[in-house]
C-alpha cells in the first residue's frame, strides 16, 4: 500500500477531473468523499450487493473494492451522471422504490444492460440486476420500470 495522498485523473460524468487522494482507497471512497458524490453507496464493502456501482469505460463496476488507481485515465460514470436518463423518470414514476438505497447501483446496472441491449426481455433485466440486492420488495416495480424505460427510448429513437 502507498498511501498517502497523490493525484488521479480521470474523466467523472463527462469532465476531467484530478482527485488527490490514496491511490489505494477504493474509488467509492473517492467519489463520496474528496468529489462529493454520495449517490454510490457503500454496502458490503467487497462488491457483492451492487449499492456502490457506478459504470466504468462503460462497464457496471462495483466501486468499493475498485482501487482509485484503476480508474486513473479511464471514464467513471455515477448515478449523478444519469439524472436525466428515462431509467430515472420510469423509477420515479414507477414507484420503483421504498427505501432507495440500492437504486442508484440499479439504475447503473440497468444503463450498462441498455446499453449493449436496447430491448431486453424481462429474463434478461433480471440477470443483469441479480447483482444488487435489494431488501424492500420493490424488484417487481424496477423490472418494470427498466422495461419502461427501454420502450421510451426505443420509441424516441424511432
Amino acid at each position: 500500500m502507498s498511501g498517502g495522498g497523490r493525484t488521479t485523473t480521470l474523466t467523472l460524468n463527462g469532465a476531467e477531473v484530478a482527485v488527490e487522494a490514496d491511490p489505494d482507497a477504493p474509488l467509492l471512497h473517492a467519489l463520496r468523499g474528496s468529489l462529493g458524490l454520495t449517490g454510490a453507496r457503500f454496502g458490503c464493502g467487497e462488491g457483492q450487493c451492487g449499492a456502490c456501482m457506478v459504470l466504468v469505460d462503460g462497464r457496471a463496476t462495483p466501486s468499493c473494492d475498485m482501487p482509485l488507481y484503476a480508474a486513473a485515465g479511464r471514464s467513471v460514470e455515477t448515478v449523478e451522471g444519469l439524472a436525466d436518463h428515462p431509467l430515472v423518470a420510469a423509477i420515479v414514476e414507477g414507484q420503483a422504490g421504498q427505501c432507495g438505497y440500492c437504486l442508484p447501483g440499479i439504475v447503473v446496472a440497468a444503463k450498462a444492460l441498455l446499453d449493449r441491449n436496447p430491448r431486453p426481455s424481462r429474463a434478461e433485466i433480471a440477470a443483469a440486476l441479480d447483482g444488487n440486492l435489494c431488501r424492500c420488495g420493490a424488484h417487481l416495480r424496477i423490472l418494470k420500470a427498466v422495461e419502461a424505460a427501454a420502450a421510451r427510448m426505443a420509441e424516441a429513437a424511432r
